[in-house]
């Protein structure tokens, strides 16, 4: 019975799959002011714009269809609290409290200054315009770049971006270690090197952990102490950001969410069918990339493990997502995911909401918040 209930699935299955990606963007053509926008985006999808990188911003230009439309609004606005951010904001870079850790020497951190060098390993803060060279971190190698030229903080981090990832984050002891060594090697003296770290006082209308900017030359300048929201500029200097009055009228771009954690504790088969009746699916993990999405999700969680849409046959002896993907890309935990578990109750997938947050094999009786995706699904000719 369980054999030809899992083949009338799977041939259900294996004709669509659902785009998993962190959001969806909307572009609303109306001109409002910020107050009104933000509004009407909480009010029809989940908020005004949250960025993370610069894909999301050529993902959010795609969806602006007039061509007359010079600037929108995204959700980034003017508080009165500094905050200290990392220059590379995607927060599914940091795991736990990766983005918390801080080295500073003597206690700079309460020295004027909005941006960061490192000097014998210890962190100091200085004016942003001042000069000196900087060390750039490049994803896709996992290796940082120094760099001797002396430049400015926000002249360093637009070199990061074009030639590698964006300025180095610090994320332990061991990360800060491994920068300063590069840099002896580099230097053979003490000189200051930019790192990653800033403070200003922005915030993401949803209150996002994300502290990916993208400024203007000379932006943001607060002009009159009265600029406090944010536009992206579709024509001159395109996908650039600028301060704007919050008071003058623009189009703008909200977004949905597309993952979704549903904080309710249910089977696998009661999370599927919420998924399936209230958005579209549970969610598949099928790359690194929407694995360290669904980790930044899943963090949230009141459950110890959330519910993914993978699936495990004891007639089969394998492993299926529930969208027809083929388990291609694996996150195991040790000792799961080896079909020798005892499947006796059924077994499906869960993710760890803390510590590295691997997968795991449970009995699908077992009940777990869950992760839904809005993506479209799409269908195969």
């Amino acid at each position: 019975m369980e054999k030809v209930a899992f083949i009338t699935f799977l041939l259900t299955a294996v004709f669509s799959f659902s785009a998993c990606v962190a959001r969806q963007y909307h572009f609303v053509n109306q001109n409002l002011n910020w107050t009104e926008a933000q509004s009407f985006c909480s009010e029809n999808y989940t908020d005004l714009a949250t960025i993370n990188n610069k894909n999301d911003i050529e993902e959010l230009m795609k969806t602006v269809n007039d061509e007359s439309v010079q600037h929108v609004w995204i959700g980034l606005y003017r508080t009165e609290n500094k905050t200290w951010k990392w220059s590379l904001g995607d927060p599914v870079f940091y795991t736990g409290s990766d983005s918390l850790y801080q080295n500073w020497r003597n206690s700079q951190s309460n020295d004027d200054g909005d941006c960061v060098y490192m000097k014998n390993g210890g962190w100091h803060k200085s004016k942003c315009s001042d000069k000196t060279s900087f060390i750039c971190y490049n994803d896709s190698s996992e290796e940082y770049i120094f760099n001797s030229t002396d430049m400015n903080w926000r002249d360093a981090q637009s070199f990061c971006r074009e030639k590698h990832t964006d300025l180095a984050s610090v994320r332990n002891q061991n990360e800060n270690e491994k920068i300063q060594q590069i840099i002896n090697i580099q230097t053979g003296s003490d000189k200051n090197v930019w790192i990653g770290l800033f403070r200003d006082s922005l915030e993401w209308s949803d209150h996002s952990e994300s502290s990916f900017r993208f400024w203007r030359p000379e932006e943001p300048n607060y002009r009159d102490n009265a600029e406090n929201c944010t536009v992206i500029s579709l024509k001159d200097q395109r996908g650039k950001w600028e301060d704007w009055r919050c008071n003058k009228t623009f189009s703008f771009v909200c977004y949905e969410d597309q993952l979704v954690l549903i904080k309710q504790n249910r089977t696998w088969n009661e999370a599927l069918r919420y998924c399936r009746e209230k958005h579209v699916d549970l969610v598949s993990i099928d790359s690194q990339q929407i694995q360290h999405q669904v980790m930044n999700v899943s963090r949230s969680a009141s459950t110890t493990a959330v519910w993914m849409g993978l699936r495990h046959s004891c007639t089969m002896g394998l492993w299926f997502w529930v969208n027809g993907e083929i388990l291609c890309y694996q996150n195991w935990a040790a000792g799961n995911g080896t079909g020798q578990e005892d499947c006796s109750e059924g077994l499906a997938g869960a993710i760890q909401s803390g510590g590295n947050q691997t997968w795991i094999s449970l009995p699908h009786t077992q009940q777990l918040n869950f992760i839904c995706t809005n993506g479209e699904v799409l269908r195969e000719d």
